[in-house]
């Protein structure tokens, strides 16, 4: 029995130590599983990236180099530009995918809004023949309201999206690597950590620079870039749980005193000091077991958005000297690799169609006049290119200040919700303009004007405009504009007007004689608008023209009696060009049609037309813009003298002085070459250019103008300013005329 007993004990125990065993290699074998996923036998790091504008492009240079020894990223906190790469990263964006979006980065194409010109409406794109300058100014209750930031963040958000391989509402610690962005609630001045959310606003809310850009609104707050709170957000990096910090410092040093010069120095200088005192406080969080990455980034500054391939490296070049430290965090080849496979995984984008577009927040604008613009439409897969392109348009249509997207999922629909953020310091607006012209021999103009715009009157979006200038042309303007339709594709616009004129004319290129015009008119137009190509209007007129000889000879007088006017008009406008100061492709087209008629009250009958197109071509910074117009008289009526075409001037038939040429019959026609020398961020950048002119003014007023076919050209220089384009040019014609002129704003 003794035997037996002790036989019974001996495989007892052995089955209570197998199964010791086999309890103890099961955990092993998690911790193991753990370990290559980046677990608890290793310490957890974490990547900190700082806020620092286009400087933020060398931490593309650090994960290179991280990646190249092998150091595991277990979560990543970031703000401003770091938030961008840090998400990015977060979401499976490999860094070559990230090197070669940054190649493709400039300062144009990340804050340069509105959509390409051809896109516009007609009523936007009208305003760019006259001569405005800046942005339009709220006015309302008396009282002045500005944009808040130069830019709106809309195209911003267009790349970020490219960034981002999670697209939609996520939860940040369920992404490939848990990820934290840091903003500023501007009205608290309390920093905000995001733990979840739509990560293309999120990145903007980051990096929504005061001033520069427009801040955010999310969840009701109105959020900045976390640079005022904590640009090297480490505090956040270490509430996630990490045991090492690798933290990456781009900001911008302090400027010195030689070089604080102006209120933008001064300016600047203020943000950078608040931004290096949260740094310094973040930077005393770091343990010695920790690692600070600070590149040295030179001279590039926060807004070099156009170099950032030339700022990644230099992020590489600082992660080097601080090798051996990344070494002693390296892991194994395969348990690396098998951690990137895991972090590489990105959820496939939701491009399902959906059943409603909803625009949402709207009180004022028609909601019907926003989704017109747009092209993507329910029951149609969703086009990402498609739909950026969308909001960019919504955002030209300049009633919103900022334009956004979400996907809401309801029951038994998919909604497209499109939050577009009417203008707060709107709907009235004050607009300023200046042109400026001299021949530098004693002849010298000038135009302001001023113009007030009401917007969204009714549901159809009526609108009233009136346009005061003084100067050379003094005129007063209003019309009312009344779409007829949701889509403003009928309208009618009464309108009436004032106008003093002063017409010169010439012998040669001597002033023998001046009068001044001063018309009261007032009419009505019916038209339509052909979406974003085209405009027809139809309508009648009728007032009073004084015309009034100021000096020269009575021959030449317009007559000293007042004018009874009364017409018909019709106007088509068609517009595709790119640009109307420097186009590089596209065209344009004109026709008008002006019949004074005795049975509108007309002392005179005559027909009166004119017309005029463009085309141009681009081959790289080479340009090609040929144009014609033409006019005349239809019928045996002649044109009288207040009435007849006056040519003449720059790329007018350079070389003779502005409105030399004055006669009942114009035919002209022009090429002009334009080459870009330097290419501008925002602005379109500076040109140097020739043009060559034909043309013919028939029957003309002075006796001894030139007549026949006229031969001319011209070389220029112009620059695209804050104030408008800016032209230099010297014109000479094939019968020695010549003239030098210098214009601010359009050519008159």
């Amino acid at each position: 029995m003794k035997t037996i007993h002790s036989g019974a004990v001996i495989a007892t125990f052995w089955l209570i130590l197998t199964a010791f065993l086999l309890a103890a290699a099961i955990p092993a074998r998690a911790d193991e599983s753990a370990s290559a996923a980046g677990g608890a036998k290793r310490p957890k790091i974490c990547l900190v990236l700082s806020g620092g504008g286009a400087r933020g492009a060398a931490h593309v240079g650090v994960l290179k180099v991280l990646e190249e020894y092998r150091v595991p990223i277990d979560c990543i906190a970031g703000n401003s530009m770091g938030a961008l790469v840090g998400a990015a990263y977060a979401t499976g964006t490999s860094v070559p995918e990230m090197e070669k979006i940054i190649a493709g980065i400039s300062t144009e194409l990340l804050f340069k809004e509105k959509p390409p010109r051809q896109e516009l409406s007609m009523r936007r794109k009208q305003d760019d023949y006259n001569i405005f300058v800046g942005t339009d100014i709220g006015f309302n209750d008396g009282k002045l309201g500005l944009p808040k930031g130069f830019v709106s963040g809309v195209q911003l958000e267009t790349v970020l999206r490219q960034l981002s391989k999670a697209k939609g509402f996520h939860h940040f610690d369920d992404l490939p690597i848990p990820f934290r962005a840091v903003a500023t609630d501007l009205v608290t001045g309390k920093v905000v950590i995001f733990r979840d959310g739509e990560l293309a606003n999120v990145m903007r809310a980051s990096m929504s620079v005061p001033v520069a850009v427009a801040p955010v609104e999310i969840s009701g707050r109105l959020l900045v870039d976390g640079m005022l709170t904590q640009n090297l957000p480490v505090e956040t990096g270490l509430s996630m749980g990490a045991d090492i910090i690798i933290a990456v410092n781009v900001g911008t040093p302090l400027l010195k005193r030689e070089e604080l010069t102006g209120i933008l120095g001064v300016s600047g200088q203020v943000l950078s000091i608040l931004t290096e005192q949260n740094v310094q406080t973040s930077l005393a969080l770091l343990k010695p077991t920790d690692i600070l990455i600070s590149p040295e980034l030179g001279d590039f500054s926060t807004g070099d958005f156009d170099n950032l391939p030339q700022i990644s490296p230099l992020g590489e070049t600082a992660a080097r000297k601080v090798a051996e430290r990344l070494a002693q965090l390296s892991i194994p080849s395969e348990e690396y690799a098998s951690l990137r496979r895991h972090q590489m995984v990105a959820s496939a984008p939701d491009l399902r169609a959906v059943d409603d577009i909803r625009m949402e927040n709207l009180h004022r604008v028609n909601p019907i006049t926003v989704q017109a613009v747009m092209e993507t439409q329910t029951g149609q897969q969703i086009d990402q290119q498609i739909l950026d392109r969308d909001m960019r348009r919504i955002y030209g249509t300049d009633n919103f200040e900022h334009v956004n997207y979400r996907f809401l999922e309801e029951p038994g629909k998919r909604v497209l919700a499109v939050d577009a953020v009417e203008k707060s310091w709107g709907p009235d607006y004050l607009r300023f303009g200046l042109g400026l012209s001299s021949d530098l021999q004693g002849d010298s103009y000038f135009n302001l004007l001023a113009s007030y715009r009401r917007t969204w009157l009714n549901t159809l979006g009526a609108e009233w405009r009136s346009n005061l200038q003084i100067g050379r042309t003094n005129s007063f303007m209003s019309e009312f504009y009344q779409p007829l339709d949701d889509r403003g594709f009928f309208f009618i616009a009464p309108h009436a007007s004032y106008e003093r004129r002063t017409t010169d004319l010439y012998n040669e290129s001597r002033r023998i004689a001046s009068y001044d015009l001063t018309s009261i008119l007032a009419g009505i137009d019916i038209g339509s608008q052909f979406t974003r190509y085209g405009e027809l209007r139809i309508g009648m007129l009728g007032g009073v023209l004084s015309p009034e000889l100021d000096t020269g000879p009575q021959s030449l007088s317009p007559g000293d009696d007042n004018v009874t006017q009364g017409a018909f008009k019709t106007r088509l406008f068609l517009d595709q060009l790119d640009s109307v100061q420097f186009p590089h492709s596209g065209w344009s087209a004109g026709l008008n049609m002006f019949n004074s008629s005795s049975l509108l009250g007309a002392d005179q009958d005559y027909t009166k037309w004119d017309s005029d197109g463009s085309f141009v071509r681009s081959f790289g910074s080479h340009t090609f813009h040929f144009s014609a117009k033409a006019g005349g008289r239809i019928g045996s009526d002649t044109l009288p003298r207040y009435d007849l075409f006056q040519w003449g001037g720059f790329m007018q038939q350079s070389g003779y002085a502005t409105g030399q040429l004055v006669g009942d019959d114009l035919k002209f026609g022009r090429i002009i070459y334009y080459h870009r020398l330097l290419k501008g961020s925002l602005l379109e950048g500076v040109y140097a250019g020739i043009s060559f002119e034909v043309g013919q003014v028939g029957n003309p007023l002075v006796p001894g103008s030139p007549e026949g076919l006229l031969e001319s050209s011209c070389i220029f220089l112009a620059a695209d300013s804050p104030i408008g384009p800016v032209y230099i040019g010297y014109g000479r014609s094939m019968d020695n005329n010549s003239s030098v002129y210098l214009y601010l704003g359009k050519p008159f």
